[in-house]
């Protein structure tokens, strides 16, 4: 009888480390995902950042310009006589 609970012992335990590998070979893919998420999210922010640089530059300049047209503008209507030939 010692025999076949040591087999079933064995059957057990082996069923244990299947199960074990299975598990840490789950663990380890999500493992990677997250890490190529992040990875992601990581140059997504930076990228992103990048660009919203670049159009706030833009826009600084465009209110700029617009500013100095509306002191054009202002000037002009207060002074016609300035702008005609």
């Amino acid at each position: 009888m010692a025999k076949a609970g040591g087999i079933t012992n064995a059957v057990n335990v082996g069923i244990a480390v299947q199960a074990d590998w299975e598990n840490r070979e789950f663990i380890s893919h999500i493992s990677l995902n997250v890490r190529r998420l992040f990875e992601f999210l990581v140059q997504f922010e930076a990228t992103t950042r990048s660009k919203l640089g670049t159009l706030n530059e833009k826009l600084d300049l465009l209110e700029r310009r617009l500013e100095m047209l509306e002191v054009q503008v202002g000037t002009a209507t207060a002074n016609p006589s300035l702008f005609s030939t």
